[in-house]
Parts: structure tokens; sequence; C-alpha cells
């Protein structure tokens, strides 16, 4: 390990203990008249890390209510997770599944209709005005009428994050089918190239970079778009619990679920930068990194 990335993750440490700490005894030093500590760090509105690490364990189904281990007691985790249908697990398996599944549709959608467009200047003449007029819509204002169609099931979740995805995808790609190199596509022509040789070998290559830029931001949009769904009516997933601890007051519990998608969007996020690696080997930009 090089000095330098001892250095980094020596200050990513430091920086992140400050946090935790600050947010951990900032409020007590606020009240003792350190004033400036901001207001928002109160525990009502983010509790404190001590309170959430002990609620991530209850809602996981680790421990009970008084702290007691359930994983030492045979059955007791079992008996938690069905005694609570959107526990945290549960709930967090649902909001993946549709998340991805919406990732992927969009995506897909995204990326055929991105290349049909960019390499066609009629399709392009005849569809932008209906283009523009979709993108100007807010996602958001389209999710009541998705949740009427669709119901409150997974379906509607799904076709929201794919309304979100698809046209952060397409632009991209859109955009990228048509900065193709035209002395590449000539010469691919002069070589006796179909058209699909061409767009298999030439088009999408060279489009590949301009998608995968896309893509991950639209991790996150096809996240977001799950979760508002869930918002406004669902029977599962985080988005439930995050509504239903904001009733409560129960910050903690809203955290917990925060964090949570925290992670499943790096995760996600890790995914396709290790796809987009594997894909792009051939560019000098990720040789270099080995």
């Amino acid at each position: 390990m090089s000095r330098e990335t001892l250095t980094v993750n020596f200050w990513r440490i430091v920086q992140l203990v400050a946090i935790l700490a600050l947010w951990q005894w900032g409020w007590t030093l606020r009240q003792k008249g350190v004033w400036v500590i901001p207001q928002v760090i109160d525990p009502y509105f983010i509790s404190t890390p001590s309170e959430i690490a002990k609620r991530f364990l209850e809602l996981g189904c680790f421990t009970d209510r008084n702290g007691q281990w359930l994983l030492s007691t045979d059955g007791a985790f079992t008996a938690c997770m069905n005694h609570y249908p959107n526990n945290l697990w549960a709930a967090t398996y649902v909001t993946m599944k549709n998340t991805f599944w919406g990732f992927v549709v969009g995506s897909l959608t995204g990326v055929m209709a991105g290349l049909a467009l960019g390499r066609s200047e009629m399709l392009t003449k005849i569809y932008q005005p209906y283009i523009v007029a979709l993108n100007s819509i807010p996602r958001i204002a389209l999710v009541p009428l998705i949740i009427l169609i669709f119901g409150l099931g997974d379906m509607s979740k799904i076709m929201t994050a794919w309304v979100t995805v698809f046209f952060v995808v397409f632009f991209n790609t859109f955009e990228g089918a048509r900065s193709v190199d035209r002395d590449h596509i000539a010469a691919a022509n002069l070589l006796g190239a179909s058209r699909w040789q061409v767009l298999k070998t030439v088009v999408m290559p060279s489009t590949l970079g301009w998608v995968f830029a896309s893509l991950t931001p639209a991790v996150s949009f096809s996240l977001i778009g799950v979760i508002v769904g869930e918002f406004i009516g669902t029977e599962r997933g985080l988005g439930k619990l995050i509504v239903e601890a904001q009733a409560r007051a129960e910050s903690a519990d809203m955290m917990v679920a925060i964090f949570v998608l925290m992670v499943v969007g790096i995760i996600l996020a890790l995914g396709i930068g290790r796809i987009q690696r594997y894909l792009l080997r051939w560019q000098p930009h990720y040789q270099d990194r080995g």
C-alpha cells in the first residue's frame, strides 16, 4: 500500500470519527452553551449513532427491545421475522428487487431507443417532439397515475423506476450514437460491413462510454423512483418503513432505513463500476488502472 493511499485512508477515518463524535455528543455540547453546534443536530430530528445502531439491531431481529440477542434463542429470530412482515430484511429485499428490475428495464429500453434514434435522422425528426414533451413532465407527477394503473404492488414501483431511468440513459446513448467517428463508419463500409456489423463493431463500442456514464446516476434514479412510489402507497419496502417511522416521529428508525438505502445504492454503483471496467477494459483509461 502506497504512502498516498495510507494518507488518504487516514484522513477519511479521522473525518468519519469526527462526524460521528459530533453527531453523538454535539447536542449535549450545544445545551452547555457551545452555540456553534447547529440546531439540526437535535436528536429529535436525526437521532444519534448509538440509538440508530440499537434500532438497527432491533429492526433486523438481532435483538429484542430489552437488548437480548435473539440469535442465541432457538426460533426467536424466525419468530421475529414472521411477526413483522415488513421487517428490515424483507423491506430491503423488496426495494432492491424493484430497483434492480426498474434499472434493468429502463436501461435496456433507453439504450435501444437511443441507438435507434441516434443512427436515424428520420426517426429523430419524427419522435423528437414527443420525447421533448414526455421528458418535460416531472417524473414524480406520474407516480399517482402509475399507482392508479398498476396498483400498490411491485409492478407500480418498477414502472416508476423505469420512468425515471429511461430518459437518463436514452439521452446519453443518443448523444453517444451521434458522436461516433464518421471515418470509422466509412472504413467499416469500405471493408464491406453490413449495417448490423457497423452497429455491432463500431457504433456500440464507441457508445459504451456514454452509456456507462449514465448508468451510475441511473441506479440512483431507479432507487429514488422506487422509494417515491413506496412513499405514496405500498404494502412493503424501505419507503414504507420511513413513512411509518415519520408518522411515529421515530427518527432513529428513519435513519436506519436511510443508511440501508445508502448501502444499497453503494452496492449497486460498485456493481455497475465493475461491469464498466470489464466491458471497457480495452480503453487506455481502464488499462492504466490495472
